[in-house]
């Protein structure tokens, strides 16, 4: 018999809208955007590929995906009214179609643009019944699934920065569930995927922020049903 780890995966999720990969799924992709982005977000183009785009109007994809980007949740009441609030907010959203090969058929790409001028690049998919996985971020593959409090970092591929980044969190009592370790050889930059059982205090993660050779710090926060 197939293990459930809880009634979620009996039921699935509470939600707004006819499908949970097309309306609960996709909110969980924009709020994990939104995390990417550091809640820091004035516009976005989203590509749609496969289902998403082909049935993107008549199952509420795009406001799904617009609700999570503004911080809702896959059962908040105005997520139907999603794309009128954001364009009341001056979020400027655009959508397009693409194809990307070899993708799953619920696949988002998105393009979010913070005040400052940067610009968060990330590919994610929505694999049925609320569930989600995020696959690339910013020019490097991952493996997020928002259900675990996740730190990624972008850093110079030098030695020593791995050892000193879960020290950091071993002295404080931070238990690592899973790490993932990714290099670019070419530009001779890394990045670390950390997923940790309990939330990292903004303390040290500004402590991590500061070392030498870190670039970037992002956080993606658990994204679970009420």
């Amino acid at each position: 018999m197939d293990k459930i780890n809880s009634i979620f995966d009996v039921l699935g999720p509470i939600m707004i809208g006819p499908s949970s990969s097309h309306t609960a799924g996709a909110a969980r992709l924009g709020k994990i955007a939104r995390y990417a982005a550091n809640r820091d977000v004035v516009g976005a183009k989203i590509y749609l590929h496969g289902s998403f785009a082909e049935t993107a109007d008549g199952h509420g994809t795009k406001k799904a995906l617009v609700a999570g980007i503004l911080g809702m949740e896959p059962h908040d009441e105005r997520l139907k009214l999603a794309l009128d609030i954001a364009k009341d907010e001056g979020i400027d959203i655009s959508f397009e179609k693409i194809a990307i090969d070899g993708a799953h058929p619920n696949t988002a790409r998105f393009e979010i643009y913070k005040s400052g001028g940067e610009i968060v690049r990330l590919t994610g998919t929505s694999i049925g019944g609320g569930a989600v996985i995020v696959t690339e971020m910013n020019g490097f593959d991952v493996e997020i699934t928002g259900d675990y409090y996740t730190m990624i970092t972008k850093h110079n591929d030098k030695k020593g920065i791995i050892s000193r980044v879960t020290t950091m969190l071993a002295e404080n009592n931070v238990n690592i569930g899973n790490m993932r370790v990714k290099r670019n050889h070419k530009s001779n930059i890394a990045s670390m995927i950390i997923e940790t059982d309990d939330l990292v205090s903004a303390t040290i993660v500004e402590k991590i922020r500061r070392l030498d050779e870190m670039i970037a710090v992002i956080e993606i926060m658990p994204i679970r049903e009420k």
